[in-house]
This record gives structure tokens, C-alpha cells and sequence, in this order.
């Protein structure tokens, strides 16, 4: 039997269990997620290493493997370096994956979240205790 990546139920928005979701650092982040983001509940689901809030409009995967060196755009938030994957897609959803943390932690928000920073500053707290064995550098 092969690990094939399971598109898991309702109401998970789409998002597929990461290859590395039953790691116990996700289990940890998950233990404190919180009730609320960007005045918006927490959605149902117990899928573990997924999380949405606001009917999908802040969505977390844990369990992933961790982005190569790129030169992609970052953000360093509380000390949580993410790298930006799409920007201003179709659907205008931001992506954002942690980088030099394992399992890395992707974010997605959609256009209509109204306190990005404030979204970002929460969930990296949840992530600032996984060890960092890599940083994103400026470039000239």
C-alpha cells in the first residue's frame, strides 16, 4: 500500500492531508489551535493536520516536507520565516509556507481576511516552537 496523499471530508475546503500530518510536532501545533482567527470560529473537522476557520477563509496544513532554498518572496512573522507560493490567485487567496522548520506548517488566506498580520502573528506562535534548522536571507 502506497501513502497516497487522501482528499479527506467535508468541511476541509479542498485541502489534502500532508504526507507528514500524523507527526507528533503537528499533533502539538494542532493541541493549540485557536478558537478563533480574524473574528471567525474554528471550523468543524478532525483531520489531523488540518485546520480551517471562517468557513475556509484561513485554512492550515501541517505535515509537510519543508520548501528547497528558493528565491521566492518571504515574510518573517515573530520570527516564522514563510515563503509566499501564489500570490493573488484566481480565487485571490494568498499562500504562505513556513521555511526551515520540519514538518512545515502552509497557510492560505483568502482576499476577504480582514487582519492578515494579526492571523499570521497567532499562527506563529503555534509554529515558533518547532526547531528551525534554516532562515530566509536577504538577497541583493
Amino acid at each position: 500500500m502506497t501513502d497516497v496523499p487522501r482528499e479527506p471530508a467535508s468541511p476541509v475546503y479542498g485541502m489534502r492531508q500532508p504526507t507528514l500530518a500524523k507527526d507528533m510536532v503537528c499533533a502539538r501545533i494542532a493541541a493549540h489551535y485557536p478558537d478563533r482567527l480574524d473574528g471567525d470560529r474554528r471550523d468543524r473537522g478532525s483531520h489531523e493536520g488540518l485546520a480551517a476557520w471562517g468557513h475556509g477563509t484561513v485554512r492550515l496544513r501541517c505535515g509537510l516536507n519543508p520548501p528547497a532554498p528558493t528565491k521566492d518572496s518571504w515574510i518573517s512573522v515573530n520570527g516564522v520565516d514563510r515563503v509566499l507560493r501564489r500570490v493573488a490567485a484566481r480565487d485571490g487567496r494568498s499562500l504562505l509556507v513556513t521555511y526551515g522548520r520540519r514538518p512545515a506548517v502552509e497557510v492560505t488566506l483568502a482576499a476577504s481576511v480582514r487582519q492578515t498580520d494579526a492571523v499570521l502573528m497567532e499562527l506563529s506562535r503555534l509554529v515558533a516552537p518547532v526547531r528551525q534548522s534554516d532562515r530566509c536571507l536577504d538577497g541583493d
